[in-house]
């Protein structure tokens, strides 16, 4: 009995490794006064859980040059849902109108200087994901894309 129970043990610890699951990719996104993301490119995999933090290392107030990261599906087009958000303050300029909603894979709340958040992202298919900031005025030029395989 006992050789049996050492025998599938042995046998279950190739397996192990599609029991558990993996570590996620840990990227840093950092947001400026010049309205710039440090990166405008990200690749990922599809089912690899990203874990971005994004830091905003600017100096001026959250009022006049707040930031956030939002995460758009594959496919969606960044600038009608931009428009969408500009009025949304109250929501950290992520509108609840379901367009939105449903366009949104993820996203941070507004920061302000020397603040960060992370967020998790986790894509089920292949496909180029944009993102942006959508504090107004801001996703013209703040923005990228996580390029997923």
């Amino acid at each position: 009995m006992k050789q049996f129970a050492l025998s599938a043990a042995l046998f279950a610890l190739p397996f192990t490794g599609f029991v558990s699951a993996a570590d996620p990719v840990k990227v840093e996104v950092t947001g400026n006064d010049q309205m710039q993301f440090s990166t405008k490119v990200l690749e990922g995999k599809v089912g690899e859980t990203m874990e971005i933090t994004f830091k905003h290392i600017g100096k001026l107030p959250k009022e006049a040059m707040g930031h956030n990261l939002v995460i758009l599906k594959a496919g969606t087009v960044a600038p009608t849902i931009a428009m969408k958000c500009m009025t949304a303050k109250a929501t950290d300029y992520v509108s609840e109108d379901a367009e939105v909603k449903a366009a949104v894979s993820a996203h941070t709340k507004v920061l302000g200087p020397g603040e960060s958040e992370t967020i998790k992202f986790t894509p089920t298919e292949a496909g180029v994901y944009p993102f942006i900031c959508t504090f107004p005025g801001h996703f013209g030029v703040m923005n990228g894309t996580i390029t997923v395989k």
